[in-house]
């Protein structure tokens, strides 16, 4: 029942919003208590066993609660970011925008519970369509720009990724079905040519989703022009479902016994990600692009994982669940400063500190822990990683890994600690009173951060286990 409540109750309610002219209020209070219903939905499935199949073609293992859990939790907070954010715009822009986060949300949704690669794909495909009129929120020139670009470079890794899904079906004529769980019993029965062929366009269709290097040019345009609470689910939330595509495949792989032929892909394209971040970050100078690259690194330090497998498998799934609420949290804080400085331009942005003590000091939070720095969760999965590259001796790899995430850290701290220690402009002095709508997300991101790096709840220890163990992990 669950299930069919956490996917048709944004629907019912997105639908309501799109067809009644509904007052701001009404809308806003329509997303924050749909999003906290489906939030509290989506904790009772705790208590209940994992490996639980709904019926042929949805289902909840392992990763799938895991990514819906992230997905729930950071929309929820998000939404009562947007009760501020939506404030003074048009009635249509609101219902639109309100109506479409809804649709998201349960797409999003399906994406987790989804056992068919047909569906997969079919819920993929609906969250790039559904964050269209979100990314393009304000209609500028850069905005349709931009929402262009994505819409394109997306829609062509989706029809890559629908290339594969066909060819994964030929590879399976002797299963009969695309049911994960068929695949994945029947591996061995899978002709091995066109599953190969399958697993290159899925790799770059779902690659493209996720924003990984050399597919990723969307993604720093998409991130500087979207309003920064869609940047914040687009960089927490929709890549964390594209990143649980991304695993079905690799599972598959390693069902099939070609694991080895496809790690060093996976391996590949993570190095490459970073190395494009590195080179990228040095010179930016708009903060909202900043994190694109941000987004770009991070994804590539998730597909390393789980190239290098092992203990880096694990180490994979907990930097989805802390990169997903540090971006969170991050954007929110960023979009507090340009609410005020009315730009995205480093160079215009200086003394935050002065003008906005609260944001910019969660600003700050986000920095320590978006770059590795104990006690947040990233420092502690980023380790794992590297020691595990030493473990399966990739000391290349060891090594470039080390090198990019070093000139990272010394391009963001060159950018970020201008932005807030700088000297601030007299149009923005004296300190500005903080709204409530504004805030409170961050706090609440900030102890979700705290609570996952310092004292990681045995739930979801044992959860993140279990999931990297189906990718042969420890």
């Amino acid at each position: 029942m669950e299930i069919y409540l956490l996917i048709g109750l944004p629907v019912i309610m997105g639908t309501g919003v799109f067809l009644f002219r509904l007052h701001e209020r009404t809308q806003k209070t329509i997303l924050v208590a749909t999003a906290m219903v489906h939030c509290f939905m989506t904790m009772s499935l705790w208590f209940r066993p994992c490996g639980i199949l709904f019926n042929t073609f949805m289902g909840i293992d392992a990763p799938s609660q895991l990514v819906l859990t992230v997905v729930s939790v950071l929309f929820c907070i998000i939404s009562v970011y947007m009760c501020g954010s939506l404030t003074n715009e048009r009635m249509h822009a609101h219902s639109v925008c309100v109506g479409s986060l809804l649709f998201f949300l349960a797409a999003m949704t399906l994406v987790t519970f989804s056992r068919h690669m047909g569906l997969l794909w079919i819920a993929i495909e609906a969250t790039t369509l559904l964050s269209v009129p979100l990314i393009n929120y304000y209609h500028s020139t850069e905005s349709i720009e931009a929402t262009w670009k994505y819409l394109l470079i997306s829609s062509l890794g989706i029809a890559m990724a629908l290339l594969g899904t066909f060819f994964l079906a030929i590879a399976t004529s002797q299963v009969t079905t695309i049911f994960l769980d068929d695949i994945l019993l029947n591996a061995q029965l899978l002709s091995v040519p066109w599953l190969k062929l399958s697993i290159i366009f899925l790799v770059v269709g779902y690659g493209t989703k996720m924003g990984l290097a050399p597919m990723h040019t969307w993604k720093p345009d998409v991130y500087g022009e979207a309003p920064p609470p869609i940047g914040a689910l687009l960089a927490g939330v929709l890549t964390s479902c594209a990143f649980l595509a991304f695993f079905r495949i690799a599972q598959i792989c390693m069902h099939a016994h070609i694991g080895d032929i496809f790690s060093p892909v996976f391996i590949l394209m993570g190095i490459l990600s970073i190395a494009i971040a590195a080179i990228f970050i040095m010179g930016q100078k708009d903060f909202s692009r900043l994190l694109g690259y941000s987004s770009i690194e991070h994804m590539g330090i998730i597909v390393l994982g789980l190239g290098l497998g092992g203990q880096a498998v694990w180490a994979s799934f907990y930097h989805v669940i802390n990169n997903s609420f540090v971006k969170g949290l991050i954007f929110l804080a960023a979009g507090n400063v340009y609410r005020i400085y009315k730009t995205k331009k480093v160079a215009d942005i200086q003394g935050s500190i002065h003008s906005l003590p609260v944001s910019s000091v969660f600003l700050l939070v986000g920095f320590i822990a978006v770059t590795g720095f104990p006690p947040f969760g990233i420092f502690y999965s980023e380790i794992l990683i590297f020691k595990q590259a030493l473990v399966t001796h990739h000391y290349v790899v060891a090594f470039l890994y080390f090198l990019f995430l070093t000139v990272i850290f010394f391009g963001f701290s060159r950018i970020l600690l201008q932005m807030v220690f700088g000297e601030a402009p007299e149009s923005v002095m004296p300190p500005v009173k903080e709204n409530m709508f504004f805030v409170l997300p961050l706090v609440l991101i900030t102890v979700i951060l705290f609570v996952i790096g310092i004292i990681l709840p045995s739930s979801l220890s044992q959860i993140i286990a279990q999931s990297s163990l189906l990718l042969g992990g420890n």
